[in-house]
């Protein structure tokens, strides 16, 4: 997850409005759910940064995984496992079988979380926490046996995001579905003149993808329980 959290919508005059829609939503497709409850709980208990995917969000990679059938699926960014439950919940559910998830989370401290609450989610035999920096991590995933992965969620620090999605090109292959997270920056992503290396490294990683025709890409604008923000989404087609 991101070390660089943006405090979204704090000012904003809509933020309530957009907090209780993202309640409704959550009512009808993401009710309280045990697990997923305990895992923010815990997250909240051991002092962590609020800035998990929300619910909602939750249940879109889940959706977006099962759509895609995915079975081998790498996450780059744990934080407290939150989303990681999700997706290997995809992954559990594959028609293909023997779903695997590998997340990658640089902080020992963030990963012990993250482990007590997937085995808490009963998915230990599904998600394997790998601790490190991820750019020293991902070069050994290339001669896993779980590589290629179907599905890449990418939601580690912002200034990386290039070097993550060009080992998430080369983890992939033609089917497979790329996923950035927190690509608006409450909205400074459009700005050509910024100097912050978190928004810099977003619109790298976004050119890239808007030039490489390997990739099928769009990016979508968010608004919710978490402020102003939005992901991007490239469906791999080419070698």
């Amino acid at each position: 997850m991101i070390d660089d959290p943006l405090h979204i919508g704090e000012e904003n005059p809509m933020q309530a409005q957009w907090t209780a829609v993202d309640d409704y939503f959550d009512g009808l497709f993401a009710p309280p759910d045990p697990v997923l409850d305990a895992a923010l709980q815990a997250m909240t208990a051991a002092g962590m940064p609020a800035i998990n995917v929300a619910p909602n969000q939750g249940k879109l990679l889940y959706v977006l995984a099962r759509m895609n059938r995915a079975r081998t699926i790498l996450e780059i960014g744990t934080l407290g496992g939150y989303s990681t439950i999700w997706l290997a919940r995809a992954a559990a559910e594959s028609p293909l079988a023997d779903g695997r998830v590998v997340t990658l989370e640089i902080h020992p401290a963030y990963a012990a979380v993250a482990q007590a609450n997937i085995d808490r989610a009963g998915l230990s035999n599904t998600v394997s926490v790998r601790v490190g920096a991820a750019i020293t991590l991902l070069p050994g995933l290339v001669d896993d046996p779980v590589a290629p992965f179907d599905l890449v969620f990418i939601d580690a620090d912002k200034a990386s995001t290039p070097d993550y999605l060009a080992w998430a090109m080369r983890l992939t292959r033609p089917g497979s579905v790329i996923i950035i997270d927190n690509v608006v920056r409450n909205g400074a992503v459009s700005d050509p003149t910024t100097q912050d290396i978190h928004v810099q490294g977003v619109q790298r990683a976004l050119a890239t993808l808007a030039a490489d025709p390997r990739v099928v890409t769009t990016a979508l604008q968010t608004v919710g329980s978490k402020g102003y923000d939005g992901f991007a989404v490239a469906f791999v087609v080419g070698e």
